[in-house]
C-alpha cells in the first residue's frame, strides 16, 4: 500500500466537508478541522495561530450546524415544544429520505405545530417558511464557510 500524501488526505477532508454541509447532522466543519489537524499534526507546517483560526473557523461552522434549525424556528415565532418536535421530525425523517426528508420534516411540523397553537394558517405557514428560508440559508453559510477552510488551505499551500 503506498502512503498517502498529507496534501492529498487534507484536500479530500476538506471537500468531503464541503460537501458534508449540504447534509443535515453530518458536521462538514468538523470533517474540515480534522483535515487540517491532521496536516498540521503530520507535518508541523501550519503555524499554531494559523492552525487555530482554523480550528475556531471549523467549530464555528459545527455550533452553528448544530443550532440552525432551532434558531431558524424561533426567529419566525415557533415555541421551543415545536422546536424541539421538529428536530425530532427533521432526524426521523432525514434517514428516510435524506436531507430532502430534514427539510420537509422541520418546515411541516412547524407548520402543523403552530397552525395547532394558533389556528391560524397564514401565522403557520410564515413560520414554516422563515424556517425553511433559514434553514437553506445556513447551509448556503456552512458552505461558504467549508469552502472559505479550502481555499485558505490552498492559499497556505502556494504561500
Amino acid at each position: 500500500m503506498l502512503p498517502l500524501d498529507p496534501i492529498v488526505v487534507t484536500i479530500i477532508l476538506l471537500l468531503v466537508g464541503i460537501a458534508a454541509s449540504f447534509v443535515p447532522l453530518i458536521p462538514g466543519g468538523a470533517l474540515s478541522t480534522l483535515g487540517v489537524a491532521y496536516y498540521w499534526m503530520v507535518t508541523g507546517e501550519i503555524g499554531t495561530i494559523a492552525f487555530l483560526g482554523f480550528v475556531i473557523l471549523g467549530v464555528f461552522t459545527v455550533v452553528f450546524d448544530l443550532l440552525e434549525s432551532a434558531l431558524s424556528a424561533r426567529i419566525g415565532g415557533a415555541s421551543i415544544r415545536t422546536t424541539i418536535i421538529a428536530a425530532i421530525a427533521a432526524i426521523g425523517l432525514l434517514f428516510v429520505l435524506g436531507p430532502l426528508g430534514a427539510l420537509l420534516g422541520v418546515v411541516g411540523a412547524v407548520f402543523f405545530l403552530e397552525y395547532l397553537r394558533h389556528g391560524d394558517v397564514r401565522r403557520g405557514g410564515r413560520t414554516a417558511a422563515v424556517t425553511a428560508i433559514g434553514m437553506l440559508a445556513s447551509t448556503a453559510i456552512q458552505v461558504l464557510l467549508t469552502v472559505s477552510m479550502l481555499a485558505g488551505f490552498l492559499v497556505f499551500l502556494w504561500i
